[in-house]
């Protein structure tokens, strides 16, 4: 007996598990559709209701699962994700419990702070990249500003509400979810005051007290004069329903994470925990020492630095990065993950060219970028500089394999025309074997805990073939090894479930082996379908084949190797050319008899 629901469940979110069903069952995308959803929807349009995304929503989420998955992603800043991850978790957490209060009638608690954070850190160390991963990982929109846009404004927190608005678009129009998104405002120290000015300052205290209301709770209003599509939107929502609706959101659950290099801060928090020596008694501190102050910054610092006190007490964590060094620029290009040679991998692999880097090549550009003291962000303009002679030439090539070696990164030029001149010179290809296997060792050890986790949860789909085959679609492809280990789960499952429908449909009980399951998550992953597509595709005449084998023999169970997905046609012809010969007809009384 199947238990009723504790409530009607809403039209979308029936379509939606049915199409998600049915799409793993049998391989497509199959749109549901029926006269009583299409009148539930019409009703709900009419009101101006949609279904809320909140359901896709980590608010479950654990600080050490958060932090394991940025420590995929980001190298180094250990205090950073510590913070990020356990006070984002305990933010999102709350929100969960207090939903489950709400069911019994009990309000939000008064005087609750928002866990808003403030990134303290020099640029290119990760700051904005750390956010944006929380907030994919987390399934809620987020938006980003620069405070600079703010400064200078002829009106008080326009702009500031402005980035609640863009939330709601990033949201797909969902303010429910919206409310419950992410506001990154970057560069927010250039908001401070500066003692002993007045004209620009009256601006940036001013945007300062703007921002108090939201970063506690506040209701914005979605339509503004200035904004011609909101006032559309007015028009039809009138017109659909002759009422005139204020739509607003809430801040109340936004978490607002804000960023900035703060220069100078340093000197302030030096200054109150050392006593500054004069004259022979002087103590000398290097400019590299001079950020590792900025772990001990307080609220009163950031009051001197120029912040309202009411606006710092607003924002209860702090979290600050480190500076990069040569090595940790190193580690971030040895990052499997890593979007730099992610993206430069996909750069070429759109011209059917796969590079891969050797070890030297890596060192050299780390070295480069380091020089330019922009962080992680030099990295990306010496791969550009590098790169760009063989991504304008290569593809008018027959090349399609290249290593980037150190002499490549000193001498990019000359290089180019040594490959081009002996493009089938065995050093190459050497090399580049080589270069791949050292790849290969790095993502084994770098994903580790990622495949444990995967073996561990799945210990009947992961075998050592089937991680190698993970591993190496992750390599060619640069999609993240986590969601190719989630797609390869569901793969697995469509190819069972398709043995069991075979089953039902036909009569005929088929088990592929672990060969050919392999085999057709591979041609899945490549094509880019599902495994239900090609089972489909390669069984075709199993039926008609089964069946003459089993008018002669009796068998109705078949265990299917690699070969029936390779060549399934030649497969079972062989497979029924072997049973016949193995069980002959009596000519005498026409029954099957068992050959020798």
């Amino acid at each position: 007996m199947i238990k009723a629901a504790s409530r009607f469940p809403d039209p979308d979110e029936l379509e939606r598990e049915l199409n998600e069903y049915l799409k793993k069952k049998y391989g497509v995308r199959i749109k549901v559709m029926s006269p009583m959803q299409m009148t539930f929807r019409s009703e709900s349009e009419a009101s101006g209701k949609k279904s809320s995304g909140l359901n896709q929503v980590r608010f479950d989420l654990r600080p050490e699962e958060l932090e394991s998955y940025l420590n995929q992603y980001v190298i180094k800043q250990d205090r950073a994700k510590a913070v990020l991850a356990t006070k984002i978790c305990t933010h999102y957490n709350r929100i969960r419990l207090q939903r489950e209060r709400e069911r019994f009638g009990k309000v939000q608690p008064v005087g609750r702070i928002k866990n808003n954070i403030l990134l303290i850190g020099p640029t290119g160390v990760g700051k904005t990249y750390l956010v944006k991963l929380i907030a994919e990982k987390l399934n809620v929109p987020f938006v980003k500003g620069d405070a600079t846009k703010f400064s200078e404004t002829g009106y008080v927190g326009g702009d500031v509400e402005d980035l609640v608005r863009d939330l709601v678009s990033a949201a797909d129009d969902d303010i429910e979810l919206a409310e419950h998104g992410i506001i990154y405002i970057d560069e927010i120290d250039k908001i401070a005051s500066s003692k002993g000015l007045i004209g620009p300052d009256v601006s940036r205290t001013g945007v300062q007290r703007a921002l108090l209301k939201p970063l506690e709770e506040t209701e914005v209003d979605l339509r503004v004069p200035h904004d011609p599509i909101a006032q559309l939107q007015a028009i039809e929502q009138f017109r659909r329903t002759g009422k005139r609706e204020k739509r607003v959101v809430n801040t109340r659950n936004i978490l607002f994470v804000m960023s900035g290099a703060f220069p100078e801060l340093s000197d302030i928090i030096k200054k109150r925990i050392r006593k500054q020596g004069v004259g022979f008694g002087a103590e000398i501190y290097s400019k590299d020492e001079d950020t590792h102050f900025l772990h001990y910054v307080t609220a009163d610092d950031l009051v001197e630095y120029g912040f309202e006190r009411e606006f710092i007490g607003r924002v209860p964590v702090i979290a600050v990065l480190d500076p990069l060094s040569e090595e940790d620029l190193y580690e971030i290009l040895k990052n499997p993950n890593n979007p730099i040679i992610l993206g430069k991998k996909e750069d070429f692999r759109c011209y059917g060219i796969d590079i891969v880097f050797e070890d030297e090549a890596l060192r050299a550009i780390a070295r480069m970028a380091y020089r330019e003291k922009t962080g992680a962000r030099a990295l990306t303009s010496v791969v550009e500089k590098v790169l760009l002679p063989f991504e304008k030439t290569l593809p008018s090539t027959a090349i399609r394999r290249f290593v980037v070696t150190l002499e490549v990164v000193e001498n990019p030029e000359r290089e180019l025309a040594r490959l081009l001149a002996d493009p089938e010179n065995p050093e190459y290809r050497n090399r580049y074997e080589a270069a791949l296997e050292q790849e290969r060792i790095v993502v084994l050890q770098r994903s580790d805990s990622v495949i444990t986790q995967f073996k561990n949860k799945y210990p009947l789909i992961f075998n050592r073939d089937r991680i190698a085959l993970v591993v190496d679609f992750h390599m060619r492809s640069g999609v993240p090894i986590d969601k190719v280990f989630e797609e390869v789960v569901l793969l697995y499952n469509q190819i069972r479930i398709f043995e069991s429908d075979f089953y039902e449909k036909h009569g005929f009980k088929i088990t592929f082996e672990e060969d050919a399951v392999n085999e057709i998550i591979v041609r899945a992953l490549e094509c880019d379908t599902t495994a239900a597509v090609i089972c489909r595709e390669i069984s075709r005449d199993f039926d008609y084949a089964f069946k003459l084998i089993s008018d002669r023999c009796g068998q109705m169970h078949f265990v299917l190797g690699r070969d029936a997905v390779i060549r399934p046609v030649e497969y079972m012809d062989e497979l029924v050319r072997k049973t016949y010969e193995r069980y002959p007809l009596d000519s005498e009384d026409h029954r099957y008899r068992r050959g020798s």
